[in-house]
């Protein structure tokens, strides 16, 4: 048994760009579970239309399975999908295909942000969603195609756009409660956030309290996800009704 991780060892994927995820891992990280981080080497590329935001995602692609063999390696027990674009893509049934791709690559369960939020929207019961990206609006209309196959109602979206994959982690708390608010109505029964660079797990947790519907951060719900994929029911506070409830 791992001197560490003897409850569990975590294996993350995510982008090299990426300085978000890895420390929200770590924050949400229980007693007996570590967590070992893989990075997916890819440029800080200029991102300043649709086309430019698909030759990240294909850069992300083409690098993400030699990753999954480093964490071979040591030997981890699961696998946590720390980037969110590439597991929307193409609605369910290519989502369902990417998590078979990383599973029988990586010879462990995997979770991944996609599947993972609407495990999350379930517990909640809802139907009726709104959810905000840091992307362009190729990759919303990804995202919105895989909710909407899996029997949700996209009220509502924003993409912020953000320039390059270092610059979505520079977004502002100022930009994500505009984002917040723009999203909200009575019409939506819950705000999903996605974009594993976007530091909004404190924010949505915060959120829940004064727009009184689940608003869900994407590095929350998968670490969740995964850490109930294994049998671990921690409950964690500060980090919203999910992980504190559910």
């Amino acid at each position: 048994m791992d001197h560490l991780g003897y409850r569990m060892k975590f294996g993350a994927l995510g982008p090299s760009t990426n300085t978000v995820v890895q420390p929200d891992f770590d924050d949400m990280r229980p007693v007996g579970v570590t967590n070992h981080y893989s990075r997916i080497v890819i440029p800080d590329m200029a991102v300043n239309s649709d086309a430019d935001f698909l030759r990240l995602v294909g850069a992300i692609k083409d690098n993400t399975l030699a990753a999954a063999n480093v964490l071979k390696s040591c030997e981890v027990q699961y696998l946590v999908m720390g980037m969110s674009a590439t597991t929307f893509w193409n609605g369910r049934s290519g989502a369902e295909a990417y998590r078979k791709m990383m599973e029988d690559r990586s010879g462990v369960g995997v979770s991944c942000g996609s599947f993972a939020t609407e495990a999350a929207l379930n517990q909640y019961r809802v139907k009726r969603i709104a959810f905000l990206s840091p992307y362009f609006p190729v990759a919303n209309a990804q995202v919105r195609r895989f909710y909407e196959d899996c029997g949700f109602t996209v009220v509502r979206d924003v993409c912020l756009q953000r320039p390059s994959p270092v610059q979505i982690a520079h977004t502002t708390d100022a930009q994500a409660r505009a984002a917040l608010r723009q999203l909200d109505g009575d019409d939506v029964d819950a705000i999903v956030q996605v974009g594993t660079n976007m530091s909004m797990v404190r924010m949505a947790a915060a959120a829940e309290l004064f727009l009184d519907k689940p608003v869900i951060a994407i590095n929350t719900a998968t670490y969740w996800h995964a850490l109930r994929a294994v049998g671990i029911t921690d409950k964690l506070q500060g980090f919203g009704t999910l992980l504190s409830h559910h």
